[in-house]
Parts: structure tokens; C-alpha cells; sequence
């Protein structure tokens, strides 16, 4: 935590930057009010990153226009019916948004836009005191009408007036509150925790989109072990996410000291520290993240109590790719999103076969060819998964995972296993076999990639002989 003096200091620094100056600069001279708010005068208090400059101005949208556009290289007004206009000045990327006072009437998934006439009303209606300031431009006045100071130096989350009232005005604020105990490691308020759990059935009121965007914000933030954990004691979770704490009821069959909720947890931990230990491009990535989440969702549905007593899941990978799939589009993701996805949750337990007994050449191939793009996500995800408190056994794991990674490394080097395909292309195959585009020639081309993936590389003239072969052979 920033002391006052220095967190001032950081925004007087942002503020004398040349595009910052002259917007201000633009609105005093058009006689009205600029401030910079929310995220960004929150961050210089708690030492982090100031990125996502948010304006709000005493201007309405058009005349927020007339203002900016002398001084920008380009504007857009995508955001006009809620008040906020977009300009690039200077190179920067700068968003201003009219005074507002909007809230939920209780029954439209969207809320009603109304614009307002002071910086202070429109801060006490934000969602958080922590996100409730401002600094007014260009004379650099703190405006904190709601305590958010005295939150931060608490380490506290809570809403600047009744959390039922915040909550009724806008419920995504629920969400929001679990991302902001993951993103700032701070605590939710006692009757802020209430409310939520209170009004959770509320979240049914908010867009699909935005619920899914705000669970993709939390689930890259650095710690959204401890924001999915306050979703589900407050029942929101199991209304956005119903998967996920239907695991609390389940025993795992490989780490009976834990439920498969806490197993699932722990894997979505650990796939964060080998992210960072491993330097995975593309950090912190959503489509792992949700895979570790969801990866054993399949267990509840496939759980048999067997003679003995003992506990099986089998084909739970296979049924937790379909939940997965099915629940990611629910929740509006993309099609490729959920394609990778799911396909992670399929591929998670094949793996734990290289252990039973030595795989060939022909299945490591099968492995590469399988995971495609995404096997580097399947190596964080698989190690990830192992979560036994037996050192040995994790010890065995881990070495067994390194010995199958070095095998894929040294295949690599013989041979692009990333980019398996048979010795000879469609073209070939059809003047080969003297045959016509159709159902043949991917028979043909099948029978070619089984042989590439189970003897390497046979070079054109074997293939040919084989080929031919099996086409003789097939008439």
C-alpha cells in the first residue's frame, strides 16, 4: 500500500503527461469538469500498474466530441448511449464518459442509462469505495466522497452505500467483488458477503456476455482460486457455473485426502506457477485456466461404487469434455474457445497411461498428433494434475512426464511431429491409384497416416508399394 503522498505523486506524474495536459486543458477552457477515476486513482494507492485511463467529464457525449476531436488523431462514439466517446490523442487511447446515474429497473438484462450532473454522485454509485475516486483535472483535487482510502489501507472490499442497493442497481457488481479479492488479495466485508448471498439469484438479470467476460476476468487474475471460492460460498457460482461446486460432493480415486473441488482448485493453482515457471506465451491463458477448472467436471455423473468398495470414474474425461463444451457454450465463449477446451478436459488423463507400461514410438506420435497445438498446454495441464501429497508417487509422475517430454523432443528432432502427415498428399494418391476426388482417396490417405504414425517416415517409393498393396488387397 502506496502512502497518500506517494500515490498523489504517481497521479500528478500521470497527469503533466502532454495528452493527458491538453485534454484537460480542452475541457477547463470549454468550461467543463474532467476527472480521472476509478481503476486507475485506486491503483496508485496499491503500487500497481496505471493502465486503462478513465475519464468522466460533466460533458454530455456531444459536446465530449466538439472537445476532443481538435485534438485527436482518431475518435469513435461506439459508446454514445452510455455516455462515453473514445479518441486517440497523441498516440494514447483515451475514453471520457459522461456523469452517470445508472441502475437495473429489476426485470431488463441491461442497465438504463441516465446521465448526471456531479463527479461526486456519480462515484457513490459505483460498484466499490476502492473504485469511487477520482482526481479532478486540472487542478489535481482527490475526490473520495465514500472512504475508499480508508478501504484500501484496510485491505477491504465493500460498496459506498447499502451493498443490497449496489447490488439491485447493477448485480454483476457480485461477480466483480470476487474478481477484486483475487486481483488485490483484499477481503469482502462482512455485509457486503451477506448481500451477495442474499440477492445471488439477481446475477439471472445480467447478460450471458458480461457474465462470462467478468469469469474470464477472474479467472486471469493472479490468485481466482480465492474468487471462485467466495462465488460459490455465496451461491453464485452454482447459478453461472453449476460444475464447479457439484465437485464438493465427490471423492477423487486418486487423491483420496481431498474432494475433486479441492483437487480441481489445486490443479488450477499449479497450472499458474508452471505458467510462470515455464514462461507460457500467451500468460495468464483463459483456455488452461478454464481446462484446469473444469478438467474432472465429468466425475459427479461417472462416480461407481465397485465390488469392494471401490470407487471408479471411468470415461470421465470423455463426459467431462462434453459438459465442458456444453457449458462453455451456454456461456457464449467462442467456438475454437471451447473447442480447445474441451479437447484438453478429453486429452487430461491419457497421460497416466505412459506410466502402466512403456508407450512406442508409434503412440508417442499419436500423443503429439492428438494434443496438436495444443500440447504444450496439455504438458502444464497433465503436470499440473498430479496434486498427491505422496512425495514417491509425484516423484514417479514427474519423471515419467519428463521422460515422455524427452521423447517427444528427440522424435521431434527426426521428424515434424507437430505437422504429422503421410508420405504421399492427395494428389499422389489419386494419380497412383488411377482414381477420382471422393470417399477413396481419404480412405487411402487415412490408411497412409496410420502407417506414418506407426513406422515414421517411409519415403515416396514404400508408400507407393504399400499403398498399392492395400489398394489391391482392398478391391
Amino acid at each position: 500500500m502506496e502512502s497518500v503522498a506517494s500515490a498523489l505523486e504517481r497521479l500528478a506524474d500521470l497527469a503533466a503527461l502532454p495528452h493527458i495536459s491538453r485534454l484537460a486543458g480542452a475541457f477547463a477552457a470549454a468550461g467543463h469538469e474532467l476527472a480521472l477515476v476509478g481503476g486507475p486513482v485506486r491503483d496508485a494507492f496499491v503500487g500497481r500498474e496505471l493502465n486503462d485511463l478513465d475519464f468522466a467529464t460533466s460533458a454530455r457525449p456531444d459536446e465530449i466530441l466538439a472537445i476532443v476531436m481538435p485534438l485527436s488523431d482518431a475518435h469513435w462514439d461506439i459508446g454514445r448511449d452510455f455516455g462515453t466517446i473514445g479518441a486517440r490523442i497523441d498516440g494514447h487511447t483515451v475514453e471520457i464518459t459522461t456523469y452517470r446515474t445508472d441502475a437495473y429497473d429489476g426485470e431488463s438484462r441491461k442497465p438504463a442509462v441516465e446521465f448526471g450532473d456531479s463527479l461526486e454522485a456519480d462515484l457513490v454509485r459505483r460498484d466499490f469505495t476502492i473504485n469511487a475516486m477520482a482526481l479532478r483535472l486540472p487542478g489535481l483535487v482527490l475526490v473520495d466522497p465514500a472512504g475508499g482510502i480508508d478501504d484500501l489501507i484496510a485491505g477491504r472490499i465493500t460498496t459506498p452505500g447499502a451493498p443490497e442497493a449496489s447490488f439491485g442497481d447493477d448485480p454483476l457488481r457480485m461477480m466483480r467483488a470476487a474478481r477484486f479479492t483475487a486481483q488485490l488479495g483484499f477481503a469482502v466485508a462482512e455485509p457486503t458477503r451477506l448481500a451477495m448471498a442474499g440477492l445471488a439469484e439477481q446475477i439471472g438479470i445480467v447478460s450471458v456476455e458480461r457474465i462470462s467476460e467478468e469469469l474470464s476476468k477472474l479467472l486471469r487474475t493472479a490468485e481466482p482460486r480465492v474468487g471462485l471460492e467466495l462465488l460459490d460460498a455465496t451461491g453464485i457460482a452454482a447459478l453461472i457455473l453449476p460444475e464447479f461446486p457439484a465437485l464438493r460432493l465427490e471423492i477423487d480415486e486418486h487423491h483420496h485426502h481431498k474432494d475433486v473441488y479441492e483437487h480441481s482448485l489445486t490443479v488450477l493453482d499449479q497450472v499458474i506457477e508452471l505458467e510462470a515457471a515455464r514462461a507460457h506465451p500467451g500468460s495468464p491463458d483463459l483456455v488452461l485456466r478454464m481446462a484446469a477448472l473444469l478438467h474432472d467436471i465429468g466425475k459427479p455423473s461417472t462416480k461407481r461404487t465397485e465390488p469392494g468398495g471401490v470407487v471408479t470414474f471411468h470415461h470421465h474425461d470423455v463426459v467431462g469434455a462434453k459438459l465442458a463444451a456444453r457449458r462453455l457454450k451456454a456461456l457464449r465463449f467462442d467456438k475454437q474457445f471451447i473447442a480447445d477446451v474441451s479437447r484438453l478436459v478429453e486429452l487430461h488423463l491419457r497421460f497416466f497411461g505412459y506410466t502402466e507400461g512403456a508407450w512406442t514410438d508409434s503412440a508417442v506420435r499419436r500423443y503429439v498428433r492428438d494434443a496438436g497445438p495444443l500440447l504444450d498446454r496439455l504438458h502444464i495441464l497433465v503436470r499440473a494434475d498430479v496434486t498427491t501429497r505422496n512425495r514417491r508417487k509425484a516423484d514417479r509422475l514427474s519423471f515419467a512426464y519428463d521422460d515422455l517430454e524427452d521423447r517427444i523432443a528427440a522424435l521431434g528432432e527426426e521428424e515434424e511431429l507437430a505437422a504429422i502427415r503421410p508420405d504421399l498428399d492427395g494428389e499422389q494418391i489419386m494419380a497412383i491409384l488411377g482414381i477420382r476426388p471422393g470417399r477413396e482417396v481419404g480412405e487411402a490417405y487415412r490408411f497412409l497416416l496410420e502407417l506414418r504414425l506407426d513406422e515414421g517416415s517411409l519415403g515416396d517409393e514404400e508408400a507407393t508399394r504399400r499403398l498399392s498393396a492395400w489398394w489391391a488387397n482392398r478391391a
